[in-house]
């Protein structure tokens, strides 16, 4: 059974920072390509950062995000993280995780397949 659970959100003025978590259950972590979105009120759930299996030696970032997020992931604790500097209030979400066998995978991710609770961020200015 595959589960999910991000974690790290919070309430943050523009221009701080938070380093979210998404610790992964049921499934091949290492194996797996990992992502991050993000689903704003009103907005549709999109992906904002990807990092490539096994060793991470691949990231990709929104133009929205790009330069200040930086995706990681720790196989050993089967967990990816995001790192997220210069916030500014449109960064305001629900941070979501999850995997795919390739990044064509994390594109495909609709609201059909299985999700974490995810983890709010909220950004005040």
């Amino acid at each position: 059974q595959v589960q999910l659970v991000e974690s790290g959100g919070g309430l943050v003025q523009a221009g701080g920072s938070l380093r979210l978590s998404c610790s992964a259950s049921g499934i091949n972590f290492s194996m797996n390509v990992m992502g991050w979105y993000r689903q704003a009120p009103g907005k549709q759930r999109e992906l904002v950062a990807s990092i490539s299996s096994p060793r991470g030696s691949t990231t990709k970032y929104a133009d929205s995000v790009k330069g200040r997020f930086t995706i990681s992931r720790d196989n050993a604790k089967n967990t990816v993280y995001l790192q997220m500097n210069s916030l500014k209030p449109d960064d305001t979400a629900v941070y979501y995780c999850n995997y795919g066998l390739s990044s064509i995978s994390l594109s495909r991710r609709t609201s059909h397949d299985y999700w974490g609770q995810g983890t709010q961020v909220t950004v005040s200015s």
